[in-house]
């Protein structure tokens, strides 16, 4: 390859990430969303803690599903079309179905452990988180079809699935999965028994459907291998979820008089190091199953196209979310311009570097042990993403004195 054409291709993959970054701005919508809720959350002071274990649950969901709806359109075992599809596409979807439920219990539970050491939440509170928790995650189902959808039109369009439909599905995700949470925190603090029953009935009913599910399917094996893989990721990525919640409950403490640009911009920019990571993490994985990388940590240099475009388009656009967060909260002016891209570039640097050798690490280590890399990637790294970028504007935050 001449160094033209290692140009022209960098180039390319630069355009194409950034196009799918665009939709990070999006996460501002959330973002103002949890601002406009500090009422809300006065009701329930562990909800702000838990929000982040949320976006966590909503990451490993989404990234399992698209990371391997990536690879497998790429492989041909699953085709760009709901009916009449291969097995192994609709053992991904009912997989999908059962994970989102064992994945929102599986952070409750760890929720109540760092709620009752860390947040200050009561015994009698338990209930509550699990509640929450789990109707928020189960009216995320919402998003299986629209992933599905996107990853579908995506790939009959010439895009790389790889590239483009975790970006977007995660600020898609983002918004909802918000809006889920606001609306099963106002129908439990707010609608009274009215909106609790609700809830039960929106967990009864997901309950339901994997009892459904699972008798029917549990023969297969994808079924079996996917839930398998991604149960053995839930343990420890809740417990760094959960820690991301409380490092951003200290980040609220010390932002609560004048920090709603901070807040606005929480959700889009854990979005855009997720997204980064997805990028180079989904990527090689796919370059893995196609025998164009050797499974060795060394060959991340024959990854550096794609990872040198994933970081710059990351930079463009966080120099984008600097200007937009104070404009929509009203509060732009030079100072707070710069101290916001200043935080926002030295919270950059540090997140991106961290979660681009973890992402391509996860995808080389567990390619070697004969596992399938993207039962591991995404769902991980994005949530090291989460709990990276939340302890990256704490220390970007004390590190300008704000």
């Amino acid at each position: 390859m001449t160094h033209e054409s290692h140009s022209r291709g960098t180039f390319a993959a630069f355009k194409e990430t950034l196009l799918a970054y665009t939709f990070d701005l999006g996460g501002l919508i959330a973002g103002f969303v949890i601002v406009s809720q500090t009422g809300l959350f006065e009701l329930s002071p562990w909800a702000i803690a838990v929000y982040p274990a949320i976006l966590s649950a909503k990451g490993v969901i989404s990234g399992l599903l698209s990371g391997r709806l990536g690879t497998a359109l790429h492989l041909g075992t699953v085709h760009p079309k709901f009916l009449n599809n291969t097995k192994n596409f609709y053992n991904l979807i009912h997989a999908t179905v059962v994970m989102t439920l064992v994945v929102g219990v599986v952070m409750s539970l760890i929720s109540l452990i760092f709620g009752s050491i860390f947040w200050g939440a009561k015994p009698e509170q338990f209930l509550d988180i699990i509640s929450v928790v789990v109707a928020t995650m189960s009216l995320g189902l919402i998003l299986t079809v629209i992933t599905t959808k996107v990853a579908f039109v995506t790939f009959k369009r010439g895009l790389d699935p790889d590239i483009v439909v975790y970006p977007i599905m995660s600020t898609v995700a983002d918004i909802f999965i918000t809006l889920c949470f606001i609306l099963i925190l106002n129908a439990f603090f707010l609608f009274n028994l009215g909106g609790r029953f609700l809830i039960v009935a929106i967990i009864l009913l997901h309950l339901m459907l994997v009892l459904y599910i699972v008798p029917k399917d549990f023969r297969e094996r994808d079924f079996r291998r996917s839930l398998k893989e991604s149960l053995l990721t839930m343990l420890f990525i809740s417990i760094i979820a959960n820690v991301t919640g409380t490092v951003l409950k200290n980040i609220s403490q010390i932002v609560e008089s004048r920090g709603s640009e901070i807040k606005t911009v929480y959700p889009a920019v854990i979005d855009m190091v997720g997204d980064v990571g997805s990028v180079v993490g989904s990527t090689a994985t796919t370059k893995l199953a196609l025998g164009l990388l050797r499974p060795s940590l060394s060959s991340i240099r024959h990854h550096a196209k794609t990872i040198l475009s994933a970081w710059a388009a990351s930079i463009v656009m966080f120099l984008i979310l600097a200007v937009l967060s104070p404009a929509i909260n009203g509060t732009l002016s030079v100072s707070t311009l710069f101290n916001l891209l200043t935080i926002l570039l030295i919270a950059n640097i540090i997140a991106v570097a961290a979660i681009v050798l973890l992402s391509f690490g996860i995808s080389i280590l567990t390619f070697q042990r004969g596992l399938d890399p993207d039962n591991f990637v995404i769902p991980i790294e994005s949530s090291f993403a989460d709990s990276l970028m939340t302890i990256a504007l704490l220390v970007a935050l004390v590190a300008v004195g704000f």
